[in-house]
């Protein structure tokens, strides 16, 4: 399709620099068994900006069965501040599937945010200092078997009693 690869060097003036190990905060580390790709790098960078990096690290990224309002009677944050530290999560999505229910929760929060909704967003960081060399293994097999986990609290959201899977 492409033809091979000299003759599509000299054409496109090409050069072969090896195996990617690093593109946009992404980490991947070419293994035997597969591909493993992460983000710790880009974690750590990340925590010293929020002045988390010496923070003490937590085994959830959410408490259990948390109920979050947008009508907390408590201290308002910044909302310029929640947003850089949300959208800062939000890009350890990409590698982090573990991290995305905590993250669409406080996301719901990012206009008019509490220190409830900081706090949370904090844990968040928390459980990510934990878990920093946690990624993706994109393993060499031809047996694959996708297993996938869902809970309900329906009608758990207490400001419109939406439900939340």
């Amino acid at each position: 399709m492409f033809g091979n690869l000299k003759k599509r060097t000299k054409e496109f003036e090409m050069i072969d620099i090896g195996l990617m190990t690093y593109y946009l905060g992404i980490e991947v580390n070419q293994r035997e068994d597969g591909s493993f790709i992460s983000q710790a790098g880009y974690a750590r960078e990340i925590l010293k900006k929020f002045k988390m990096d010496n923070s003490k690290s937590i085994n959830t990224p959410v408490e259990c069965g948390v109920k979050l309002s947008k009508h907390d009677e408590e201290e308002k944050v910044d909302p310029t501040f929640l947003k850089s530290l949300v959208g800062s999560l939000r890009y350890l999505t990409c590698i982090r599937p573990d991290i995305l229910y905590a993250i669409g929760l406080i996301s719901r929060y990012m206009e008019d945010p509490t220190t409830t909704h900081l706090k949370i967003a904090k844990r968040i960081w928390r459980y990510i200092k934990g878990t920093i060399n946690f990624g993706l293994l994109y393993s060499i097999s031809n047996h694959f078997k996708l297993e996938g986990y869902s809970d309900s609290d329906w009608g758990g959201d207490i400001d419109d009693r939406k439900s939340t899977t």
